[in-house]
C-alpha cells in the first residue's frame, strides 16, 4: 500500500519504518544478501508490515542509500555553519570517506540490487555533488581555493578513497588522499592561505 505524498505515517508506523531502515543498514553493510525476513525479525516488525514498508529489496536498499547520502551532503551545511569554509571542506571529505569505507557493504547490495535487468537504476550522486557545490563557492568567495574547481573536479580528485580496503587501517592513508588533495585545492588560490606559485 503507498502513501500518499503528503500524507504523514502515523508515529507508530514511522518509528516501524525507522526500525527497519536502522536494523537493515546494519545487517546489509556486515552482509550484502541479508535476508529480509532476518531484517523485518531483528526489527521486530512483521512480514506485513515490513512489505507496506519496503514491497522488495532494492526498495529497502535503495531508500537506506538515499537517508545515508543525504545525512553526508546535509553535514555540508552544518559544518559551515561552525567552520571556516576551509576546515567545513576538510571535514566534509573527512565525513565523506567515513561514509565510503563504512558502508562499503552497503555498496555492495545496491550493487546486488541494480543488477538485475529491468530492475531499478543505481541512484545518482546529485546530493554529494550540491554538497561539494555549496562547499567550494564558500571556499571560492573566501579565496581559499583555486578558482573554477567544480564539484565533479572535487569528486574526480577524491575517487581514491574508494580503491582503500575498509578492512584494512584505511583512516591515515585516507587523511594523507585528502591532505594532498586539499593542498592542490589551496595552490592558486587569490586568499592569504593560497600558494600562488612565483611568476
Amino acid at each position: 500500500m503507498q502513501h500518499k505524498k503528503d500524507a504523514p505515517l502515523r508515529s507508530d508506523a514511522l518509528r516501524n519504518r525507522e526500525r527497519i531502515l536502522e536494523v537493515a543498514l546494519t545487517e546489509l553493510t556486515l552482509c550484502p544478501d541479508a535476508p529480509l525476513s532476518a531484517i523485518a525479525k531483528k526489527a521486530g516488525v512483521g512480514q506485513g508490515t515490513f512489505y507496506r514498508n519496503f514491497p522488495n529489496r532494492e526498495a529497502l536498499v535503495l531508500e537506506i542509500y538515499r537517508h545515508e547520502i543525504h545525512q553526508v551532503a546535509d553535514s555540508a551545511a552544518q559544518l559551515l555553519g561552525r567552520l571556516p569554509p576551509e576546515q567545513a571542506l576538510r571535514a566534509w571529505m573527512d565525513r565523506l570517506a567515513e561514509f565510503a569505507m563504512t558502508k562499503a557493504g552497503l555498496a555492495d547490495a545496491i550493487r546486488l540490487a541494480t543488477s538485475t535487468p529491468g530492475g531499478p537504476e543505481k541512484p545518482a550522486h546529485t546530493p554529494v555533488t550540491d554538497a561539494a557545490e555549496l562547499l567550494l563557492r564558500a571556499n571560492d568567495a573566501a579565496g581559499t581555493i583555486r578558482p573554477g574547481m567544480t564539484p565533479d573536479d572535487l569528486i574526480l580528485a577524491i575517487g581514491g578513497l574508494w580503491q582503500l580496503t575498509p578492512t584494512d587501517d584505511w583512516r591515515p592513508r585516507a587523511a594523507r588522499l585528502l591532505d594532498l588533495v586539499m593542498d592542490g585545492l589551496r595552490a592558486g588560490a587569490p586568499g592569504p592561505g593560497g600558494r600562488t606559485p612565483p611568476p
